[in-house]
Protein backbone atom coordinates (compact mmCIF):
# COMPACT_ATOMS: atom_id res chain seq x y z
CA UNK A 1 0.00 0.00 0.00
CA UNK A 2 1.40 3.40 -0.99
CA UNK A 3 1.72 6.41 1.32
CA UNK A 4 -1.04 8.19 -0.61
CA UNK A 5 -3.42 5.30 0.01
CA UNK A 6 -2.50 5.20 3.69
CA UNK A 7 -3.21 8.93 4.09
CA UNK A 8 -6.44 8.95 2.06
CA UNK A 9 -8.85 8.17 4.95
CA UNK A 10 -7.23 10.83 7.14
CA UNK A 11 -7.45 13.46 4.39
CA UNK A 12 -11.09 12.55 3.86
CA UNK A 13 -11.82 12.77 7.59
CA UNK A 14 -10.15 16.21 7.82
CA UNK A 15 -11.92 17.55 4.72
CA UNK A 16 -15.35 16.28 5.75
CA UNK A 17 -15.10 17.80 9.24
CA UNK A 18 -13.66 21.06 7.88
CA UNK A 19 -16.45 21.45 5.31
CA UNK A 20 -19.07 20.45 7.85
CA UNK A 21 -17.96 23.17 10.28
CA UNK A 22 -17.83 25.84 7.55
CA UNK A 23 -21.60 25.50 7.20
CA UNK A 24 -22.13 27.20 10.57
CA UNK A 25 -21.87 30.75 9.21
CA UNK A 26 -24.20 32.29 11.79
CA UNK A 27 -22.08 30.87 14.60
CA UNK A 28 -18.97 32.36 12.98
CA UNK A 29 -20.62 35.79 12.70
CA UNK A 30 -21.88 35.64 16.28
CA UNK A 31 -18.43 34.62 17.51
CA UNK A 32 -16.84 37.43 15.50
CA UNK A 33 -19.21 40.00 17.00
CA UNK A 34 -18.47 38.79 20.53
CA UNK A 35 -14.72 38.83 19.87
CA UNK A 36 -14.92 42.40 18.51
CA UNK A 37 -16.76 43.48 21.68
CA UNK A 38 -14.22 41.92 24.04
CA UNK A 39 -11.36 43.04 21.84
CA UNK A 40 -12.58 46.63 22.12
CA UNK A 41 -12.80 46.35 25.91
CA UNK A 42 -9.27 44.93 26.10
CA UNK A 43 -7.92 47.71 23.88
CA UNK A 44 -9.48 50.36 26.12
CA UNK A 45 -8.03 48.70 29.22
CA UNK A 46 -4.58 48.59 27.61
CA UNK A 47 -4.85 52.25 26.55
CA UNK A 48 -5.66 53.24 30.13
CA UNK A 49 -2.80 51.10 31.45
CA UNK A 50 -0.26 52.55 29.00
CA UNK A 51 -1.52 56.06 29.69
CA UNK A 52 -0.55 55.69 33.34
CA UNK A 53 2.71 53.76 32.94
CA UNK A 54 6.21 54.79 31.97
CA UNK A 55 6.64 53.70 28.34
CA UNK A 56 10.37 53.09 28.84
CA UNK A 57 9.58 50.35 31.39
CA UNK A 58 7.21 48.38 29.14
CA UNK A 59 8.43 45.54 26.88
CA UNK A 60 6.11 46.44 23.99
CA UNK A 61 4.49 49.56 22.61
CA UNK A 62 0.78 50.30 22.83
CA UNK A 63 0.46 49.72 19.07
CA UNK A 64 2.01 46.27 19.47
CA UNK A 65 -0.23 45.47 22.44
CA UNK A 66 -3.33 46.49 20.44
CA UNK A 67 -2.26 44.39 17.44
CA UNK A 68 -1.58 41.49 19.81
CA UNK A 69 -5.12 41.88 21.18
CA UNK A 70 -6.86 41.84 17.79
CA UNK A 71 -4.77 38.89 16.63
CA UNK A 72 -5.54 37.03 19.84
CA UNK A 73 -9.25 37.67 19.35
CA UNK A 74 -9.04 36.47 15.75
CA UNK A 75 -7.31 33.28 16.88
CA UNK A 76 -9.56 32.72 19.88
CA UNK A 77 -11.10 29.53 18.47
CA UNK A 78 -7.60 28.08 18.21
CA UNK A 79 -7.37 27.72 21.98
CA UNK A 80 -7.76 24.15 23.27
CA UNK A 81 -10.01 24.91 26.22
CA UNK A 82 -12.44 22.10 25.38
CA UNK A 83 -12.29 18.68 23.83
CA UNK A 84 -13.84 17.89 20.46
CA UNK A 85 -17.64 17.79 21.03
CA UNK A 86 -17.97 15.06 18.40
CA UNK A 87 -15.72 12.79 20.48
CA UNK A 88 -17.58 13.68 23.68
CA UNK A 89 -20.89 12.82 22.01
CA UNK A 90 -19.48 9.52 20.75
CA UNK A 91 -18.37 8.65 24.29
CA UNK A 92 -21.78 9.46 25.76
CA UNK A 93 -23.72 7.57 23.08
CA UNK A 94 -21.41 4.57 22.90
CA UNK A 95 -20.61 5.08 19.22
CA UNK A 96 -16.95 5.49 20.20
CA UNK A 97 -16.83 1.70 19.80
CA UNK A 98 -17.01 2.16 16.03
CA UNK A 99 -13.71 4.05 16.05
CA UNK A 100 -12.04 1.03 17.62
CA UNK A 101 -13.27 -1.17 14.75
CA UNK A 102 -12.24 1.05 11.84
CA UNK A 103 -9.17 -0.13 9.86
CA UNK A 104 -7.29 3.09 10.67
CA UNK A 105 -5.32 4.42 13.61
CA UNK A 106 -7.88 5.75 16.12
CA UNK A 107 -5.55 8.44 17.45
CA UNK A 108 -4.76 9.68 13.95
CA UNK A 109 -8.44 9.70 13.02
CA UNK A 110 -9.42 11.75 16.07
CA UNK A 111 -6.44 14.05 15.49
CA UNK A 112 -7.37 14.99 11.90
CA UNK A 113 -11.05 15.36 12.80
CA UNK A 114 -10.16 17.74 15.62
CA UNK A 115 -7.78 19.62 13.30
CA UNK A 116 -10.59 20.13 10.78
CA UNK A 117 -12.94 21.25 13.56
CA UNK A 118 -10.48 23.86 14.88
CA UNK A 119 -9.27 25.13 11.49
CA UNK A 120 -12.81 25.66 10.18
CA UNK A 121 -13.71 27.70 13.25
CA UNK A 122 -10.53 29.81 13.21
CA UNK A 123 -10.18 30.82 9.56
CA UNK A 124 -13.53 32.63 9.00
CA UNK A 125 -13.27 34.54 12.28
CA UNK A 126 -9.64 35.47 11.64
CA UNK A 127 -10.54 36.78 8.16
CA UNK A 128 -13.44 38.82 9.56
CA UNK A 129 -11.26 40.22 12.34
CA UNK A 130 -8.58 41.24 9.83
CA UNK A 131 -11.22 42.96 7.68
CA UNK A 132 -12.55 44.85 10.70
CA UNK A 133 -9.45 45.71 12.73
CA UNK A 134 -6.90 45.70 9.92
CA UNK A 135 -8.88 47.35 7.11
CA UNK A 136 -12.09 49.01 8.34
CA UNK A 137 -10.65 50.82 11.37
CA UNK A 138 -7.77 52.44 9.41
CA UNK A 139 -10.19 53.46 6.65
CA UNK A 140 -12.40 55.12 9.26
CA UNK A 141 -9.43 57.08 10.60
CA UNK A 142 -8.90 54.93 13.68
CA UNK A 143 -5.72 53.26 12.51
CA UNK A 144 -3.94 53.73 15.85
CA UNK A 145 -6.58 51.45 17.41
CA UNK A 146 -6.35 48.88 14.63
CA UNK A 147 -4.43 45.78 13.65
CA UNK A 148 -0.99 46.83 12.38
CA UNK A 149 0.74 44.90 9.55
CA UNK A 150 3.62 42.53 10.39
CA UNK A 151 7.09 43.94 10.98
CA UNK A 152 8.32 42.66 7.61
CA UNK A 153 8.29 39.79 5.14
CA UNK A 154 10.43 37.60 7.39
CA UNK A 155 8.13 38.34 10.33
CA UNK A 156 5.06 37.46 8.26
CA UNK A 157 6.63 34.19 7.07
CA UNK A 158 7.71 33.29 10.60
CA UNK A 159 4.24 34.04 11.90
CA UNK A 160 2.62 31.88 9.21
CA UNK A 161 4.82 28.89 10.05
CA UNK A 162 4.38 29.43 13.77
CA UNK A 163 0.59 29.71 13.39
CA UNK A 164 0.56 26.32 11.62
CA UNK A 165 2.61 24.87 14.48
CA UNK A 166 0.16 26.47 16.92
CA UNK A 167 -2.70 24.64 15.20
CA UNK A 168 -0.92 21.30 15.57
CA UNK A 169 -0.03 22.12 19.16
CA UNK A 170 -3.65 22.99 19.90
CA UNK A 171 -4.89 19.74 18.36
CA UNK A 172 -2.36 17.72 20.36
CA UNK A 173 -3.74 19.35 23.53
CA UNK A 174 -7.34 18.78 22.44
CA UNK A 175 -6.45 15.11 21.98
CA UNK A 176 -5.46 14.89 25.65
CA UNK A 177 -8.85 16.39 26.55
CA UNK A 178 -10.55 13.90 24.21
CA UNK A 179 -8.80 10.98 25.87
CA UNK A 180 -9.64 12.33 29.34
CA UNK A 181 -13.31 12.60 28.30
CA UNK A 182 -13.24 9.00 27.05
CA UNK A 183 -11.68 7.82 30.31
CA UNK A 184 -14.11 9.75 32.54
CA UNK A 185 -17.13 9.22 30.22
CA UNK A 186 -17.81 12.96 30.60
CA UNK A 187 -15.99 16.04 29.32
CA UNK A 188 -17.33 18.75 31.64
CA UNK A 189 -14.86 18.44 34.49
CA UNK A 190 -11.69 18.43 32.41
CA UNK A 191 -12.97 21.29 30.23
CA UNK A 192 -13.69 23.40 33.34
CA UNK A 193 -10.10 22.92 34.49
CA UNK A 194 -8.62 23.64 31.06
CA UNK A 195 -10.31 27.01 30.42
CA UNK A 196 -8.55 29.27 32.99
CA UNK A 197 -5.16 27.64 32.40
CA UNK A 198 -5.36 28.05 28.63
CA UNK A 199 -6.69 31.62 28.69
CA UNK A 200 -3.99 32.90 31.06
CA UNK A 201 -0.91 30.89 30.05
CA UNK A 202 -1.42 31.18 26.27
CA UNK A 203 -1.30 34.99 26.43
CA UNK A 204 -4.93 35.44 25.41
CA UNK A 205 -5.92 37.31 28.57
CA UNK A 206 -2.79 39.48 28.59
CA UNK A 207 0.43 39.39 26.54
CA UNK A 208 2.87 37.24 28.47
CA UNK A 209 5.55 39.90 28.01
CA UNK A 210 3.54 42.23 30.27
CA UNK A 211 3.62 39.78 33.17
CA UNK A 212 6.42 40.04 35.80
CA UNK A 213 9.98 39.81 34.50
CA UNK A 214 10.87 37.01 36.89
CA UNK A 215 8.23 34.78 35.29
CA UNK A 216 9.27 35.28 31.67
CA UNK A 217 11.53 32.24 31.19
CA UNK A 218 9.02 29.83 32.73
CA UNK A 219 6.12 31.41 30.82
CA UNK A 220 7.93 31.11 27.51
CA UNK A 221 9.04 27.50 28.02
CA UNK A 222 5.64 26.13 29.06
CA UNK A 223 3.64 24.57 26.17
CA UNK A 224 0.69 26.96 26.15
CA UNK A 225 2.94 29.87 25.10
CA UNK A 226 3.21 28.23 21.68
CA UNK A 227 -0.50 28.74 21.04
CA UNK A 228 -0.45 32.55 20.87
CA UNK A 229 2.49 34.26 22.51
CA UNK A 230 5.27 32.81 20.34
CA UNK A 231 3.42 33.45 17.03
CA UNK A 232 2.69 37.02 18.19
CA UNK A 233 6.32 37.71 19.04
CA UNK A 234 7.32 36.52 15.58
CA UNK A 235 4.65 38.72 13.97
CA UNK A 236 5.98 41.79 15.78
CA UNK A 237 9.65 40.81 15.20
CA UNK A 238 10.29 40.47 18.92
CA UNK A 239 11.88 37.17 17.95
CA UNK A 240 14.25 37.26 14.98
CA UNK A 241 17.01 35.04 13.64
CA UNK A 242 17.96 32.25 16.02
CA UNK A 243 15.36 33.38 18.52
CA UNK A 244 12.65 32.87 15.91
CA UNK A 245 13.96 29.42 15.03
CA UNK A 246 14.16 28.60 18.73
CA UNK A 247 10.53 29.62 19.26
CA UNK A 248 9.32 27.42 16.40
CA UNK A 249 11.54 24.55 17.59
CA UNK A 250 10.00 24.88 21.06
CA UNK A 251 6.55 24.56 19.52
CA UNK A 252 7.66 21.46 17.60
CA UNK A 253 9.12 19.96 20.78
CA UNK A 254 5.87 20.31 22.69
CA UNK A 255 3.85 18.94 19.76
CA UNK A 256 6.02 15.81 19.75
CA UNK A 257 5.84 15.41 23.53
CA UNK A 258 2.08 15.86 23.70
CA UNK A 259 1.44 13.50 20.79
CA UNK A 260 3.51 10.78 22.48
CA UNK A 261 1.68 11.35 25.77
CA UNK A 262 -1.67 11.38 23.97
CA UNK A 263 -0.96 8.12 22.18
CA UNK A 264 0.11 6.40 25.39
CA UNK A 265 -2.94 7.70 27.26
CA UNK A 266 -5.29 6.70 24.45
CA UNK A 267 -3.85 3.20 24.23
CA UNK A 268 -4.33 2.76 27.98
CA UNK A 269 -7.85 4.24 27.90
CA UNK A 270 -9.04 2.17 24.95
CA UNK A 271 -7.88 -1.05 26.62
CA UNK A 272 -10.06 -0.26 29.64
CA UNK A 273 -12.92 1.52 27.88
CA UNK A 274 -16.44 0.63 28.99
CA UNK A 275 -18.84 1.51 26.19
CA UNK A 276 -22.05 3.24 27.34
CA UNK A 277 -25.28 3.27 25.42
CA UNK A 278 -25.86 1.18 22.31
Amino acid sequence: MTLQELLRPYRAAFASRFLQMLQYRTAALAGFGTQCWWGGIKVMVLAAFYGNAAAAELPMTLAHAITYTWLAQGLLALLPWAGDPEVAQAVRSGSVAYDRLRPVDAYGLWFVRSAGWIAARVLPRLALMLAFAGVALPLLGWGEWGWQPPAGIAAAAGFGLSALMALLLSVSMVMLLNVAAAAALNERGINAIAVPLVVVLSGNLLPLALLPDGWQTALLLQPLAGLMDIPMRLYMAKFTGWQALGGIALQAFWIAVLIVLGRLAMRRTMRRLEVQGG
